[in-house]
């Protein structure tokens, strides 16, 4: 009869990886959470400009997608057309800008950065004669602030400069709006089946505010950039057209754009006298207090509540990590993921059960 082996028991003992204690491996986890954390926003950090890109074409195709929509309303067409329509009214606006700007106004730009110029040393120097600003110091304050001025300046006269990262944006949101369902669909896929549900509430809560967020800032820019435009040319000011295009373009910034284009309006107002500067002072308070105390706020009223301070600081915060693509796309990134926080804690929920009027 043939012997059983006994297998022959070692002394094991445990390994420098193994953590028998049960708040050692909690640590542990924790600590493996707040690496994976870290690793994570230095990825996002380094992989910046092609993740730019892409948030700036999912907010390119809710444009598209809005303006489909809208157009819906009064062309009983299939939404392809509907889509199809918007985007090439786009691309026409998009080509005028581009031609006026590179054909009439390139000119202008240059005599604008003339102009910022001089009155920016005439305003040190009469600050320095007063003794608010130390003799020697004009050239490096005027290199300051003329810093920001001539690289916008330079972007309104080259604006080819930004051709391929535009067109990147530009198809990614085409793709999007074809059929915005079948992304929806790919990311849901990789979540598990009971958060699928949520997942698409919350995409079309999101998408809903986008829209509606997005609109009143394309409606602000036009009224900002024709207002501008219209009242500057009335009172005499120069450059009016190149103004008021500069102050629509800039007025997707709520708070930096009105400050950068109401210091360029109020240089060439005084460029060309007292009263035209004053006029301009003028015109400068009226278009922001009129975007600012009307528009904004009921577009803000229908969308989302954004406190100022808050979408100030990530415009300044997206601003200094990811340059000027941070900054245009800070406002809508902070709407999304507010929103996003509401429907996943059901603040979101509940705020509609409470609107929603009562059942007859």
């Amino acid at each position: 009869m043939a012997r059983r082996s006994v297998p022959v028991v070692r002394d094991e003992r445990p390994g420098p990886a193994e953590f028998a204690d049960p708040r050692i491996r909690h640590e542990v986890q924790r600590a493996a959470v707040w690496l994976g954390m870290a690793l994570l926003i230095v990825g996002v950090i380094v992989l910046a400009q092609p993740l730019l890109l892409i948030i700036g074409g999912l907010v390119f195709s809710v444009i598209l997608d809005g303006g489909a929509r809208l157009l819906g309303r009064v062309l009983p067409i299939r939404r392809g057309f509907r889509l199809a329509l918007v985007v090439l009214a786009g691309l026409a606006f998009v080509g005028w800008v581009g031609w006026y700007a590179g054909t009439t106004l390139a000119a202008q730009a240059e005599a604008l950065r003339e102009v910022v110029t001089f009155q920016t040393n005439r305003l040190t120097g009469v600050a320095t004669e007063l003794g608010l600003i130390p003799t020697g110091s004009e050239a490096n304050l005027g290199s300051q602030v003329l810093g920001g001025v001539g690289r916008l300046t330079t972007a309104v006269s080259s604006a080819l400069g930004a051709v391929t990262s535009m067109l990147a944006i530009l198809v990614i949101g085409i793709f999007i709006a074809i059929e915005p369902r079948l992304y929806d669909r790919g990311v849901a896929w990789m979540l598990p089946v009971r958060h699928r549900e949520g997942f698409y509430v919350t995409t079309d809560r999101v998408g809903f505010t986008l829209r509606r967020l997005l609109a009143g800032r394309l409606l602000g820019m036009g009224v900002e950039g024709v207002f501008t435009f219209v009242l500057l040319w009335l009172g005499g000011v120069p450059m009016a057209a190149l103004l008021g295009l500069i102050t629509g373009l800039l007025a997707f910034l709520p708070n930096i754009g009105a400050i950068i284009s109401g210091m360029l309006m109020v240089a060439v107002g005084f460029s060309a006298g007292t009263s035209e500067g004053i006029w301009a002072i003028f015109v400068y308070f009226f278009v922001q207090n009129l975007d600012g105390y009307v528009i904004i706020p009921y577009i803000a009223r229908k969308t989302v509540d954004l406190a100022p301070a808050l979408v100030l600081a990530a415009q300044l915060l997206f601003g200094a990590l990811f340059g000027i693509l941070g900054l245009l796309l800070a406002d809508p990134i902070v709407a999304a993921i507010k929103v996003a926080l509401e429907e996943i804690s059901g603040t979101g929920k509940a705020r509609r059960r409470v609107a929603a009027p009562p059942e007859t």
